[in-house]
């Protein structure tokens, strides 16, 4: 399967408005997380910067879409993913 295969299937893990929103919620706490470890000048925290968006996704999942994030099957795409998400919700292809 490739990328843009899995960016179909992943869509269909979120569905739900509420999900969509932690989602991007959490990318944006990402986005400020990363800001701030720049600017603070603490650039080993980077490293956290893939997990901020965890706690986020996956309440949506659990709390509104009642499914498995995409994540625990394929990390990689699943990431890939969720930033071409927030990419097509700020261009208003997603509702």
């Amino acid at each position: 399967m490739n990328l843009q295969e899995y960016y179909q299937y992943y869509l269909t893990l979120h569905q739900d408005k509420w999900n969509r929103r932690l989602h991007f919620i959490g990318q944006f706490a990402t986005i400020c997380f990363v800001s701030f470890c720049i600017y603070a000048e603490v650039y080993f925290l980077l490293l956290l910067a893939p997990f901020v968006v965890y706690p986020f996704a996956w309440s949506g999942h659990y709390f509104f879409e009642k499914n498995k994030p995409a994540a625990f099957s394929r990390p990689i795409y699943a990431k890939i993913s969720d930033w071409m998400m927030l990419r097509d919700f700020i261009l208003r292809r997603l509702k």
